[in-house]
């Protein structure tokens, strides 16, 4: 596809395997966005009237929504990326008029897709969270996906005298659900292998190793198309829990909690103060423990203030910027230069050209490190 980067597409149900000639030489593009939730791709073909993919695949079923399974793989400087391990949703055809202009478009998924067609009635008797995610999460081992956990910081578990936790929902759902009352976040990420994936369930803590710096305004040294960073004021708060005294239960005892995450550390100097004061009202009649789940879970999603977006060209940074990482800036000046959480990446390839869409966070101005990875 371009000098120093080979793109690999393998479609098929369950397995996918290697995309025929005629299907790669009908791609324009493609498009693939990873973020903090689900992630999705879209794949662009031209057809003619006479092309393979309409003759054929297409009324054969080679596209065919929710058995269709794609795995698109990037590799760069003889290192292989898997961007993308899902599965196909949507299918859109565009006939046009103009000679060359009609346009096949796939889109779909990560494999979390597939924990979200089916309703379930699961009881989980005597069981804490942790067990009752692994239990949800089981039968997807055949898709090559492997979950990793972590128990809640905060466990309720109830004795079956006292009743039992019951799913009416679908498996993603449900972990969604658990991973919300315990501060969590959930999702699956594909790689590092073809053919397999990573179902994180746990707290939203980044990978510590910062990938290379994104350069802005030095000259020779840049390499990014694009970067602005904007402060919004108003995004950090103060939420006040009010929970009942210990002996009477009726006396009401105000506790404000501050805009602190403690897997998410501020990384600059000055952090933003907060603007906003808002009142919590459903912790009062909650049971003690799951009070202080809810406190907790408020801890471990608090928003950053400053949030940053631009674009790079992937041959000129060197590499495949990922997401759910540390990148570091450099060149945006005092304020701005430093590390910063990557949100999200979104993948636009095309023949001789792959360039990527990025989004950053973080809590306060002013680097708090004095070198960054180059």
């Amino acid at each position: 596809m371009l000098k120093g980067v080979h793109l690999t597409l393998m479609i098929g149900p369950a397995v996918p395997i290697p995309a025929p000639q005629s299907v790669v030489d009908a791609l324009t593009a493609v498009q693939v966005t990873s973020g903090s939730d689900r992630s999705g791709f879209q794949l662009t073909f031209a057809v003619s009237k006479k092309s393979t993919l309409l003759t054929t695949m297409l009324p054969a079923g080679y596209f065919d929504p929710v058995v269709t399974r794609v795995i698109i793989i990037a590799t760069l400087s003889g290192f292989p990326n898997v961007l993308m391990d899902g599965i196909i949703t949507r299918q859109e055809l565009q006939p046009s008029n103009e000679p060359g202009q009609s346009t096949l478009t796939v889109t779909g998924e990560d494999l979390s897709v597939l924990m979200d067609v089916v309703q379930k009635i699961m009881s989980y008797p005597a069981m804490p969270e942790i067990a009752q995610i692994y239990a949800a999460l089981a039968p997807y081992a055949m898709f090559g996906v492997v979950p990793v956990a972590i128990p809640p910081i905060i466990s309720v578990l109830r004795i079956p005298t006292d009743g039992w936790d019951t799913q009416y929902t679908t498996d993603l759902q449900f972990i969604k659900g658990r991973a919300s009352d315990c501060g969590y976040v959930f999702y699956v990420e594909p790689g590092p292998l073809p053919g397999q994936s990573i179902a994180y369930f746990g707290p939203d803590i980044r990978i510590p190793i910062p990938q290379p710096a994104l350069n802005v305004n030095m000259d020779a040294h840049t390499n990014v198309e694009s970067l602005s960073f904007s402060l919004d004021g108003l995004a950090k708060k103060v939420r006040i829990f009010t929970i009942l005294d210990p002996i009477t239960h009726k006396i009401p005892i105000p506790i404000p909690a501050p805009n602190v995450n403690a897997f998410k550390p501020p990384l600059g100097l000055r952090p933003t103060p907060p603007a906003k004061i808002e009142f919590a009202d459903d912790v009062a009649q909650m049971d003690p423990t799951e009070a202080a789940r809810s406190i907790l879970a408020y801890f471990m999603n608090n928003a950053e203030a400053i949030s940053g977006s631009g674009t790079l060209d992937v041959l000129r940074y060197g590499r495949v910027l990922r997401s759910r990482m540390l990148v570091g800036v450099r060149g945006a000046g005092l304020a701005y230069d430093g590390l910063y959480y990557v949100d999200s990446v979104t993948h636009n390839i095309k023949r001789g050209e792959y360039k990527q869409n990025f989004s950053l966070s973080r809590d306060g101005l002013i680097s708090n490190t004095p070198r960054l990875v180059a």
